[in-house]
């Protein structure tokens, strides 16, 4: 191949790039290892890996539940592992039909009309809904509530502070933790949108009806994101509560913690805003023969149509993290998902009690909640979680002063069906315990 374009060696294939750029040496590179060796290494590995064999109350956008183990024999099947971008689209029917009981489970959970396949994940979903409603209601001024996780809304304004959009966030009440009701004061008929989380980033659930009259009132849309997808199974659903996109973490739905990834977002609508809903949608047809059959309905990023005409850039395809929420949604079912949902909201219900009853400890905020709520501490927050960590092998909860400065003594626990009762009860009693000595400090 050399020969065949005039060079010599491999090395001159390198010649434009300068020598001081160029390795010199070989690869720092390990020997082969024998597959006992290779398995061994990645159990030490795996062992050091913090959350191994802790009991943990971490919640925050990622979520500990547990997946049924037909979840993982279905996506690591030959003909799924390796799906992407159907470029081809109607050959892959299997794809296809994978996607569009996705799209109709998603409908279902959020009360909406429509909805899409392949977002990234929550956060990127939320940023896109906000880009969405500016095309939707050509207004430029969009309302986000600051109880919204604040990881997500560093997202959206990565996506909109050069998209002519101005996003203004609103105060959160500090009594019950929901949208201050100073929102009011905020809209008017320049507003594109209220963006709103629920169960917010304090765990929180908002009066979403409310909200969707003020937004409606102004002409302005209701974005509801929810990072906690488990809740759909027990709340009202946004579409009925007036919402008019739903976007979500579908994490929760049989996707494993995995150090951040990869998840999926789940993204719905109004049937009458379709055609400004990014990504792309896929619907069912009949061939001549009256034979079921699934098509790309409806694809509107730049690979597909012109550039100037595309509502989004997204390239990828979440399609496996995609089976495994559906594989989840239809082997647990309606009733499935309701029980985890009531079990998580019924240990969540004990765990904020005991905790409340601990001398020094409290509940600051007085909103309904679903499975994550904020503990005030009598210490630093970040050092008693320390402390518990390494003297009683619990993950407690985030030390809310990684995001907000003025709440050092603040933690956000989260609840699932996985915690038991007795592990609630070892929380509450290394908490207490911990806390009684004044001078906590985190271990070295």
């Amino acid at each position: 191949m050399l020969r065949q374009i005039g060079l010599n060696s491999a090395e001159e294939l390198f010649e434009s790039i300068p020598k001081e750029l160029r390795l010199a040496r070989n690869l720092n590179t390990p020997a082969a290892l024998s597959e006992i060796e290779l398995l061994a290494g990645f159990e030490r590995l795996a062992a050091r890996n913090p959350g191994a064999g802790r009991s943990s109350f971490l919640g925050a956008g990622a979520y500990q539940h547990y997946i049924p183990t037909v979840v993982d024999h279905i996506v690591s099947r030959s003909e799924f592992f390796t799906a992407y971008t159907p470029y081809q689209p109607e050959i892959s029917q299997g794809t296809l039909q994978v996607i569009f009981e996705f799209q109709t489970l998603v409908c279902q959970l959020t009360g909406m009309e429509v909805a899409n396949a392949s977002m990234y994940d929550g956060s990127t979903a939320l940023a896109e809904a906000v880009l969405m409603a500016e095309r939707v209601t050509r207004k430029s001024k969009v309302i986000a509530c600051g109880a919204i996780h604040p990881e997500y809304l560093e997202v959206v304004n990565t996506y909109v502070q050069h998209a002519g959009i101005e996003l203004i966030h609103a105060d959160f009440d500090r009594g019950t933790g929901q949208i201050s009701g100073a929102l009011a004061e905020l809209l008017d008929d320049k507003t594109a949108a209220i963006v709103v989380q629920s169960p917010n980033f304090f765990g929180c659930i908002e009066d979403l009806t409310s909200l969707a009259e003020q937004a409606h009132a102004v002409g302005a849309l209701l974005i509801v994101a929810v990072t906690e997808a488990i809740s759909l199974g027990l709340l009202k659903s946004p579409g009925a509560c007036g919402a008019d996109i739903v976007v979500a973490e579908g994490q929760s739905f049989g996707v494993p913690l995995s150090f951040g990834g990869p998840y999926v977002g789940l993204f719905a609508t109004r049937e009458k805003h379709a055609r400004q809903i990014p990504g792309r949608l896929v619907g069912e047809a009949y061939d001549k023969q009256g034979r079921r059959g699934f098509v790309l309905t409806l694809a509107t990023r730049e690979q597909h149509i012109r550039r100037e005409k595309a509502t989004s850039n997204i390239c990828t395809n979440e399609g496996l993290i995609a089976l495994a929420a559906t594989v989840y949604l239809e082997t647990m079912g309606r009733r499935g998902l309701q029980e985890v949902a009531r079990q998580c909201a019924l240990k969540t219900a004990y765990a904020a009690k005991r905790i409340s009853e601990i001398n020094g400890f409290s509940i600051p905020f007085s909103g309904p909640r679903f499975n994550e709520f904020v503990v005030r501490a009598p210490v630093k927050a970040a050092e008693l979680l320390g402390r518990l960590a390494s003297e009683k092998n619990i993950t407690g909860g985030l030390a809310l002063s990684r995001y907000f400065a003025d709440r050092p003594n603040d933690f956000l626990v989260c609840v699932t069906e996985i915690n038991s009762r007795a592990e609630i009860d070892v929380l509450v009693d290394g908490l207490s315990g911990i806390s009684k000595h004044k001078d906590t400090k985190t271990p070295s």
